[in-house]
């Protein structure tokens, strides 16, 4: 048996006979074989002691030790030395071991076989891309593999991609997670292959793996895994455990108090003791969790989990090790790792309802948890500073630990949320009293925590940034777990767990304020933003009223706790308005920050909307004048409310007074206002946050309302969001920026639904209140309802729910109407700090107190005498509508001594006392809201407890009441003599500028009284609401309606008290100032406009020289104009001259778009298959390349080069933006970027720029050539010379060597800028030569760059010049001056004449034999095989700048002349033999008639006899049939083959025509084109007629007998193909027709690239990459940012940019659905073509809804590339580094 194995590691040998040879895996196979059979056997105990002894020997803990001390050993057991081979050794035993002696796979397949789960089961890991569909899943958490997903069909369905974070589990055929109907839909077609897959990926190639820690068999010992790692943990695990509590405690002390109670409790120290194991799950988890969860070991774990014993046995497993997992957690260095990987195991286990109740009721699984959570918080406790700080028992959790900095709680917390959301679970936690407690204890650490302490003096040092593990904390800890709780309490059933929470969280509240020392008044200058208890108190409330029917009053407390429980959450809302108004200033930000993060959509539902509300349930239940005096005093205002015009604040500065003040209302009105908790319904909730959210800002839909409680997607939410909401398709703008799918509010939403009130609640920023109401006046201007600038309109609210009926008390008491008539009398009067906003809200509660006045008249009047209601006289009432009519005479107020109050003689009025009858005319009123405020409390106090009067009460705090040193108070009296309603009216003669201006509208039309149509919602400004304001008093009562006819019948005072005088002419001076001030504003800016659109239009209208030719020339001598630029830097204009030239900026890039031009018109698909590919070879780029080597290889090198042009891959293309600068002033100008320290997005070094001007990038600048206009017209005037002149002129202009340019700044500018030129491609695209630094390639390069830009302007022109017109870009073309600068350099090579292509084109050789008889040497390429617009360029490149007119065209007339016999040529090879005989025939009938050299058929049967006489028609054997084209062609045909063959060369021939000579091109039809470009170039003759169908032939124009001349071409070809028959036709058929160049065509649905690619292998590093990318203009498959594919330093896209687009890339990343652009050095994100059906991107793919092809976007990206405009639209450029 196993004796071999057994001697090879130095064993005792197991007695037994047969000893196979060691080492061999033979041997191991038949050893496993042997085992097998042996334990098979009925009496199988030696079998059992061998297998014993064997894996003793292969799994032996300390071997790989040994074997490292001792080779000889290592290399006897496994070969080769080190652990690694001893541990492959022992992985190879087990394989045998486990298969028996067969092979392992074959095993492997056969257990698969037995596989019958319905679940997939499949385990996955980080990064793995999973789907998640809502409609089938019954668990949030339910996910599937991409496999099951595409097999089951979810069309229609809500579902999202996603990449898992931490890893996970397919969920298909598991019916506790999936509906049943859904859940089956892809496992009964699984197949086993897919495990495969995904263990290979996971990196678990096998299972078994795990075994190579040596798994020993359960008996071999207590503590089994005793591997070399773990010895650090030496000892039983009981010892581990116990130093773990050690550490756990700490040194601190307040963690040790804390614990000592929790210990108490019976449950707890069971949890947290030692572990003791009894089976081996128990101790793999152990081990798994003490190395903090190695990923295989995970995968492995969970692979066994459709297995549902194994599944149980493995969840209480994992309840058991729940507090070790702790532990390891806090203690561990990768938390975030480990973190992920937890909630990867338990997210399987507990969202399984069944599973979870089960745990639950048998492990305790709820104890556990809840105690775990408490044990980790209670190490990083300190004392609460709140309130009392030395005398404070309250401790809270310290936001600064890395255990809240960090998160690390976030898997226990997550797990606990998980469990509560399965309602037998969250039954059974609100069922348990002493695990509410414990709960409610533990929410209590987060109470008060995150203290601010508002600074004084200077500013705070440190900013701390703890603010955010505070509010991530009260969120997810505390708030998430309630929303779970309360998510089953829906039903009346479950009052009863509602009292249970009400009740504990009570009891801890009160714990808190005793821990705090808390009595009645908060400390000052503190504020905590957390009380998660008031939150779970306020919240369960709510819920019991709304859905549990329960009675409220049932549920609160006294009135001295509801006393306590309102005072932190009003302080929060009045630190808001001081954090608003800047009094914390000195704490830095991070205030600002916590202020907003608030009222964020993210937590407002858990925050600021549980303290208004609890806000409101105490103002409802507690005495309205008592709350209304807490409420101002809490804002500090009190001191600003009285009547006298000067006060002194002892709490507040001036300047923070009026938005103190507005804060203080504005909280009244959202409190007396917001409906949110009491009474509305869930759908009118929603409609309400999303009318708010969409009045800010029109959204995208993924932000219409992210409120935690509502899920886009639901079906509430669609059908609301249409309802309220417009969809505005994303559009684009010419610049190319980007826009989303965007939601715009309907106009019945502005009309009746837009709640200011809402909006000021829900706004982070204040900016969006005003961006709010911006919106709302342009839709009243637009739909015409209001002209002017409107107010927040005013809107009725939903009816509240009886239970909080009391709230409306506030708006009936004396404090607030008191408050409410000093306000309007000091607006009146215009006292200081009083705003329109502070007016705005004084009337919305006047309002809000006429909507809901309850008492009828009579009750009114009866009331008012109450003995008792009177203990002020102010008022004689508490209801609104009769105190509004009380006028109220005189006022006593205290002033500071200084005020205009104290100096009045007399109190004596001159007004007319004629209502004096109305009202008792008593003494004088004293208002003081404290001292109203301290009463109320104290009575309070005193109903409350007789105890109350022992308790010594702290004393009232004397800032109230001592001014202190400031200047002595005094009493005054003041006449006021008013009521409400007559401040009203003057209010109303005030707003509106007019003295009588308010009439009551029911004198003329009494039904208004009778039948009221008072909207709900009214829009207007200040005078329409005081005007709705008195018609609503009106019809409330009588005597109302009585006192405003007469207030209005009464004059108006003819002699205003003196005091007033003097305010009003106060406010008439400043109103006229103002005036005066806004005019002379207006001329201000009227004059800067001019001057701004003068300069513009200099700037921008630069004149270059071709844009001032005067079209016709009449006058002999005409003016000489010389063209004038103006430098942007310096802004003088001038001439460019040789010593201070001028030059324009440019830009200068690499092309590749032309070699992208493919002559099919279907533009090709990205690659989404296997079978799909692309292939460059018909691209433009690849066809030149080919014809270029294809000459090289049998003609000279020098001649080749003449023959075509490059640039078609890397051409560089120039472009500017028009403005010129003097070049001296650019140096200068880049002197000074190089010294400027701002970060710019280009490099200077490499002479990169923006315009000084208008901001676009460049990087260089292109010399002007000097100059006069006048030379350009004086040669442009046509010459009777005859065609034979002109010819000899031109070679002789030719043959004049360029003289070399003197040494001026001018030239030396011309060098630098062609040395630039050239830099800016790779040397690859410039040198084609076989000798290199030839300068037969400098002298290609050049043409070509000319050659390149031609051709450019055209593809941006459509590719015709059907349209005409000037150039596309205007005054943005540089070609004249691009040409000028190359001339000057082709000159500088002369052509041997004798080589110059120009004298074959014009005169017969005589001496053709000999030149061709030289074998040694290789020939010139025929001149039937040149590009004729190469030659175009060469010819016109070589003559002396400026050019003769003349000489263009006859360089033209001579070109078409061979181009026509080339089209001819290739005409010829393309027909078949018949059809050459016959046209041979027909066209030598015709040869003698008079214009036999413009016939096309004399011509063509000429070139076809001449080239017969070579080889190039034969040997056309079988094989070249099928390349022939099987037309019958027709005259027509023929005619139109011909001209489409000429069109290229005409069009860029008109194009150069057109920016030498500034003339404009002609436009036409597309079937004109030839003959229109024709006449334009001087081809056609003048007397042609139009009569005739147009033949191209009439065009002609021989320099030379065409039939000499064309057998003199033939003859060169014939002698060529000789010898290369093929090659010779092949170089004659030229491909003229290429059609425009495009971008790859995409697929509709992102999800098709997205499954083939982001699993593909890269064909580099054959890697799956991490990042992958496509290129979208040749599709190839890169590595972005891989290091794999990196070489010499470039990564591979940076290289591909380099090689597929000279620098250009544009790759789509497949993992984001963005598009990025690399340019250079630079690289942008340019955004998504791919959108979801909103018409969003998502980038990142984090929301993974499915995405649809933009094709406009697309369309924008491929104009941006074809236009070469990049730089210019994209603004967010930043360097690559060459790492992507």
């Amino acid at each position: 048996m196993a004796a071999a194995a057994a001697a090879a590691v130095g064993g005792p040998q197991p007695p037994q006979a047969e000893v196979p040879a060691p080492g061999l895996a033979l041997d191991k196979a038949a050893t496993a074989a042997h085992l097998k059979a042996a334990l098979s056997r009925p009496d199988n105990r030696a079998g059992a002691e061998e297998l014993q002894a064997l894996l003793e020997r292969v799994l032996s803990a300390e071997r790989p030790l040994a074997a490292a001390a001792d080779g000889e050993e290592a290399a006897a057991a496994g070969g080769g030395g080190g652990p690694g081979a001893a541990e492959e050794e022992a992985l190879e035993w087990c394989k045998c071991l486990l298969a028996g002696g067969g092979g392992y796979d074959e095993f492997c397949a056969a257990v698969r076989a037995y596989d019958p789960a319905a679940l997939c089961g499949l385990v996955w890991t980080a990064n793995f891309v999973a789907y998640r569909c809502r409609t089938c899943g019954i668990s949030p958490c339910m996910s599937l593999c991409a496999e099951c997903f595409h097999q089951g069909d979810h069309t229609g369905h809500d579902f999202n991609m996603f990449r898992s974070q931490a890893g996970g589990a397919c969920d298909c055929g598991d019916s506790n997670v999936m509906r049943e109907s859904l859940g089956e839909n892809a496992c009964a077609r699984k197949s086993h292959e897919k495990y495969l897959i995904a263990l290979k990926s996971s990196g678990l190639t096998y299972p078994e793996d795990k075994l190579v820690y040596g798994i020993q068999e359960p008996s071999a010992g207590a503590s089994t895994l005793a591997v070399q790692g773990f010895a650090s943990a030496a000892g039983t695990l009981g010892q581990l455990d116990s130093s773990d509590e050690e550490d756990q405690d700490g040194s601190q002390g307040l963690g040790k108090r804390k614990r000592v109670k929790l210990s108490s409790n019976t449950k707890d120290q069971s949890i947290m003791d030692v572990l003791k194991h009894k089976s081996f799950l128990e101790e793999l988890l152990f081990w798994t969790i003490k190395y903090e969860f190695p990923q295989k070991m995970v995968t492995f774990l969970l692979n066994m989990l459709p297995d549902q014993e194994y599944k149980v046995a493995f969840t209480k497993t994992f309840v058991q090790h729940y507090a070790f997992i702790m532990k390891t957690l806090k203690k561990s260095h990768e938390s975030d790792t480990m973190s992920n990987r937890i909630v990867h195991i338990s997210v399987q286990l507990f969202s399984n309802e069944e599973l979870a109740r089960q745990v639950t009721e048998e492990c305790q699984l709820l104890d556990i948890m809840v105690t775990v959570l408490l044990y980790m918080m209670e190490s990083c406790l300190i004392k609460s500073e709140l309130q009392d700080e030395e005398n404070s028992l309250h401790v809270v959790v310290n936001c600064g630990e890395a255990l809240l900095k960090n998160n690390t709680y976030w898997p226990l917390v997550s797990d606990f949320i998980n469990i509560l959301s399965h309602q037998s679970v969250a039954k059974r936690f609100l069922e348990d009293h002493g695990l509410l407690v414990t709960w409610m204890n533990f929410v209590s650490f987060f109470q008060g925590m995150n203290l601010n302490k508002r600074e004084l003096n200077e500013h705070v040092e440190f900013e701390s940034q703890t603010y955010y593990a505070a509010f991530a904390a009260e969120l997810e800890a505390c708030a998430q777990p309630m929303w779970g709780l309360l998510s089953h309490c829906k039903v009346r059933e479950t009052q009863e767990y509602t009292r249970n929470v009400v009740r504990y969280c009570l009891e801890a509240l009160q714990d808190w304020f005793d821990a705090i020392n808390f009595v009645d008044e908060p400390a000052p200058n503190q504020v905590t933003f957390h009380l998660p208890l008031h939150r779970y108190y306020a919240m369960f409330l709510s819920k019991a009223v709304k859905c549990q029917e329960l009675d409220l009053d049932s549920v609160l407390p006294d009135q001295e706790m509801l006393m306590k429980l309102m005072i932190h959450p009003l302080q929060i809302q009045a630190s808001l308005a001081e954090i608003h108004s800047n009094m914390w200033v000195r704490n830095g930000l991070q205030i600002k920050g916590q202020a907003m993060t608030y009222v964020q959509s993210h937590f407002c539902n858990s925050m600021i909307d549980p303290d208004i509300y609890l806000l409101q349930v105490c103002a409802s239940r507690l005495d309205p004048d008592y709350f209304i005096s807490s409420v101002f005093e809490r804002f500090k205002v009190v001191d600003l409310l009285t009547m006298a015009s000067q006060h002194q604040n002892t709490v507040l500065d001036a300047e923070h007074e009026r938005s103190m003040l507005e804060g203080a209302l504005t909280f009244l009105v959202i409190l007396l206002s917001l409906r949110l908790h009491l009474g509305m319904s869930d759908d009118e909730i929603l409609r309400a946050e999303m009318v708010a959210q969409l009045c800010m800002n029109d959204r995208t839909h993924k932000n219409p309302n992210p409120k935690s409680g509502i899920i886009p997607g639901s079906y509430s939410f669609e059908s609301v969001l249409s309802a309220v909401a417009d969809f505005k398709a994303p559009v684009f703008e010419p610049g190319g920026s980007m826009q989303q799918g965007m939601y715009t509010p309907k106009a019945e939403v502005w009309d009746h639904e837009f709640d200011p009130v809402m909006v000021i609640l829900r706004t982070v920023y204040r900016r969006d209140v005003q961006s709010a109401m911006d919106r709302y006046t342009a839709f009243l201007k637009q739909s015409g309802k209001f002209p002017g600038n409107p107010w927040p309109p005013y809107k009725k609210r939903t009816p509240l729910h009886p239970s909080y009926k009391g709230l409306m008390r506030l708006l009936h008491c004396k404090t607030l109407h008191i408050v409410l008539f000093t306000l309007l009398y000091k607006i009146l009067m215009d006292h200081q700090n009083l705003s329109e906003h502070v007016l705005c809200m004084v009337l919305y509660l006047i309002e809000l107190g006429l909507e809901n006045s309850a008492e009828e008249e009579s009750d009114e009047e009866a009331s008012a005498c109450g003995p008792e209601r009177c203990h002020d006289s102010w008022f004689p009432g508490s209801n609104l509508v009769s105190n509004m009519r009380h006028f109220i005479n005189y006022v006593r107020v205290r002033v500071p001594e200084t005020a205009p109050e104290v100096k009045r003689d007399s109190l004596a009025s001159t007004s007319s006392d004629s209502l004096g009858s109305l009202q008792n005319s008593g003494t004088a009123q004293v208002f003081s809201l404290v001292a109203e405020r301290r009463k109320k409390f104290q009575e309070i106090i005193n109903r409350n407890s007789s105890e109350a009067n022992q308790v010594v009460r702290p004393k009232t705090s004397s800032k109230w009441s001592a001014p202190g040193s400031a200047p002595q108070l005094t009493t005054a009296i003041l006449e006021i003599k008013e009521s409400i309603l007559s401040l009203l009216i003057k209010l109303h003669h005030k707003l509106s500028g007019k003295q009588n201006s308010y009439y009551p509208p029911w004198l003329d039309d009494i039904e208004i009284l009778i039948q009221p149509e008072i909207p709900k919602y009214s829009h207007g400004d200040g005078i329409t609401a005081v005007e709705r304001i008195l018609l609503k008093a009106a019809l409330q009562s009588r005597m109302n309606k009585r006192i405003i006819e007469e207030i209005c019948r009464k004059v108006t005072p003819p002699v205003p008290p003196k005091k007033i005088t003097a305010a009003e002419k106060k406010t008439l001076d400043k109103e006229e100032r103002r005036q005066k001030a806004r005019e002379r504003q207006q001329k201000l800016l009227a004059e800067f406009a001019s001057r701004q659109k003068s300069f513009m239009e200099t700037a921008m209208d630069v004149d270059s020289p071709e844009s001032d030719i005067p079209m016709e020339i009449t006058t002999a001598e005409p003016q000489v104009s010389e063209a004038v630029y103006d430098c942007v830097i310096c802004g003088q204009s001038g001439p460019s001259s040789e010593d201070r030239p001028t030059g324009l900026v440019v830009l200068l890039q690499a092309s590749s778009v032309l070699g992208q031009c493919r002559d099919n018109v279907e533009p090709k698909k990205l690659p989404i298959s296997e079978e799909e590919q692309i292939y460059p070879w018909d691209t433009c780029a690849a066809v030149h390349d080919v014809r270029l080597s294809l000459l090289q290889r049998y003609f000279k090198d020098s001649s080749c080069l003449l023959a075509v042009s490059i640039g078609w891959e890397g051409g560089v293309y120039v472009q500017t933006c028009g403005h010129t600068l003097h070049i001296d002033c650019h140096k200068s100008y880049m002197e000074s970027l190089r010294n400027d320290q701002v970060l710019q997005g280009f490099s200077v070094d490499k002479g990169e720029f923006t315009c000084p001007l208008c901001r676009q990038f460049a990087n260089s600048v292109l010399p002007c050539y000097p100059g006069s206009n006048v030379e350009n017209n004086l040669w442009q005037r046509p010459s009777n010379k005859s065609i034979k002149d002109l010819i000899k002129e031109v070679e002789e202009l030719q043959g004049r060597p360029g003289a070399f340019p003197s040494e001026t700044n001018l030239s030396k500018e011309m060098e630098s800028v062609m040395k630039d030129i050239k830099n800016t491609t790779q040397k690859k695209y410039r040198d084609y030569s076989k000798t290199p630094g030839s300068p037969d390639n400098d002298f290609l390069f050049m043409y070509s760059v000319a050659r390149t830009n031609l051709e450019l302007e055209l593809i941006h022109r459509g590719g015709n010049l059907c349209s005409g017109g000037a150039s596309a870009a205007g005054k943005r073309s540089c070609l004249n001056q691009l040409f000028h600068v190359l001339a000057l350099h082709m000159r500088l090579y002369s052509i041997d004449s004798e080589y110059n292509p120009w004298r074959k084109l014009t005169q017969l050789l005589e001496e053709m034999s000999s030149q061709l008889g030289n074998e040694e040497q290789q020939p010139e390429v025929p001149i039937l095989y040149h590009d004729v617009t190469s030659l175009l360029l060469i010819q016109i490149l070589m003559m002396p700048q400026p050019l003769h007119k003349d000489h263009f065209t006859c360089i033209v007339k001579v070109l078409f002349t061979l181009l026509y016999t080339q089209g001819l040529v290739a005409l010829s090879v393309k027909c078949n033999e018949e059809d050459r005989s016959a046209w041979k025939h027909t066209g030598a009938l015709k040869k003698n008639t008079c214009d036999a050299e413009k016939s096309y058929e004399v011509l063509l049967s000429f070139v076809i006899s001449e080239l017969s006489k070579g080889k190039l028609y034969h040997e056309e054997g079988t094989q070249e049939c099928a390349t022939i084209i099987p037309v019958a062609w027709s005259p027509e045909s023929m005619e139109k083959y011909l001209q489409e063959f000429c069109l290229p060369f005409l069009r860029i021939t008109s194009l150069l025509q057109h920016h030498l000579f500034g003339e404009d091109l002609p436009s036409c039809q597309e079937e004109e084109e030839f003959s229109v470009l024709s006449s334009c170039l001087g081809l056609l003759p003048t007397f042609y007629q139009t009569e005739h169908p147009f033949i191209s032939a009439s065009c002609l124009d021989w320099p030379v007998p065409a039939f000499d001349i064309i057998s003199q071409w033939c003859f060169e070809i014939n002698s060529f193909t000789e010898r290369h028959a093929e090659q010779g036709k092949a170089l004659l058929i030229q491909e003229s027709k290429w059609k425009l160049p495009h971008l790859l065509q995409l697929p509709e649905n992102y999800n098709t690239i997205f499954q083939y690619y982001h699993r593909k292998t890269c064909s580099v590093c054959t890697k799956v990459p991490k990042d992958p990318a496509v290129c979208l203009v040749c599709g190839t498959f890169v590595c972005l940012k891989g290091l794999c594919c990196k070489q010499q330093s470039y990564c591979e896209c940076v290289l591909h940019s380099q090689n597929c687009g000279a620098g250009t890339g544009i790759f789509l990343l497949i993992n984001a659905s963005v598009i990025i652009i690399i340019r250079g050095h630079r690289f942008c994100l340019w955004g998504s073509v791919y959108l979801d059906a909103h018409g969003e991107e998502d980038r990142d793919l984090r929301r993974g809804k499915p995405l649809y092809i933009c094709k406009e976007r697309y369309k924008v990206l491929e104009q941006q590339w074809i236009s070469h405009t990049f730089d210019h639209i994209n603004k967010r450029w930043g360097p690559h580094y060459n790492g992507l």
